[in-house]
């Protein structure tokens, strides 16, 4: 019974042993390969950790699934799309030695050819790249920049700045394989000159402000000399009608006018017949004439 049992035993044993030696050979295997696969925009490279060729490794892979030994072998992502990197605040100095501070954003990629480069000369994945020697370029760009300008000239003329920022680290950085696409500048002046070009806005708006206000009591008194001068016109067109309707009124009081109420006084009788009457002879001269005394009233 007790052989039985022990040939039974060492049936069991066998299989075990092998499924564990199987196993153990399957975990070593794995640590001795490894699979990475390098995402579409990035660039992978291979780096020998061992042996007579220790370093940047020749080849660069793409895109895809990448097999490679981890105890001797090291792969880096290098991403090769458009990045993005905003710097904290820092102090550069203008021509007449006012301090601004600057943030700056920079949008720039890795040229594909020149990952194997790049990696070989800074042994550093992008963003202690970035930490590091980018953010270096960026403030030795600036730092040159800023020292052309005067602080009011600066103020004045941001856009050529920036301008010149750009072109500084473009001249640093292109040959090496970083292609800078745009930079940004968070510019602060200092608090003097800030406050003073606080001071000159208020100047300049309140100056603004009361040109507009001459303008519109300009404006005003002209239109109010504008209205006098339409009122004395009218009174001047009014007064010119009646002296010329007073004119012809005169005008139309002829001789022969006055003979016609002469003769409706005549007609009418009483005291207010004339006892003498004018008239014109043939040459025009005028005569009185006395009338009876037994004529007035009949």
């Amino acid at each position: 019974m007790t052989d039985l049992l022990q040939n039974s035993n060492r049936r069991w044993l066998k299989p075990i042993v092998f499924g564990s030696l199987l196993l153990v050979a399957t975990i070593a295997g794995c640590s001795l390969i490894k699979v990475e696969r390098i995402d579409a925009g990035n660039v992978g490279i291979k780096v020998n950790l061992a042996g007579s060729s220790r370093g940047v490794d020749d080849i660069t892979y793409t895109t895809g699934w990448v097999f490679y030994t981890p105890l001797s072998t090291a792969v880096y992502e290098f991403p090769v799309y458009t990045q993005h990197k905003e710097y904290e605040e820092f102090e550069v100095q203008s021509k007449d030695g006012s301090g601004f501070g600057v943030a700056p954003s920079l949008n720039y990629f890795i040229q594909s050819d020149k990952v194997d480069d790049i990696f070989r000369q800074y042994r550093r994945p992008l963003p202690d790249i970035e930490d590091g020697f980018l953010k270096t370029a960026v403030y030795e760009a600036y730092r040159v920049a800023t020292n052309r300008y005067t602080a009011d000239s600066l103020i004045s003329n941001r856009g050529s700045y920036e301008a010149q920022v750009k072109a500084n680290l473009v001249s640093q950085l292109q040959t090496m394989g970083f292609t800078v696409q745009q930079i940004t500048t968070k510019l602060e002046p200092p608090a003097s000159l800030k406050a003073a070009i606080d001071a000159k806005n208020t100047a300049v708006q309140t100056g603004l402000q009361t040109e507009n206000r001459i303008r519109q009591a300009e404006a005003q008194a002209r239109i109010n000399i504008a209205e006098a001068e339409g009122r004395a016109k009218s009174i001047r067109i009014a007064a010119d009608a009646q002296a010329y309707a007073n004119e012809k009124q005169q005008q139309s009081l002829t001789p022969l006018l006055v003979q016609m109420r002469w003769i409706e006084a005549w007609e009418k009788g009483g005291s207010a017949v004339p006892a003498y009457t004018s008239g014109s002879g043939g040459s025009g001269s005028q005569f009185l004439l006395q009338l009876p005394a037994g004529t007035v009233g009949k």
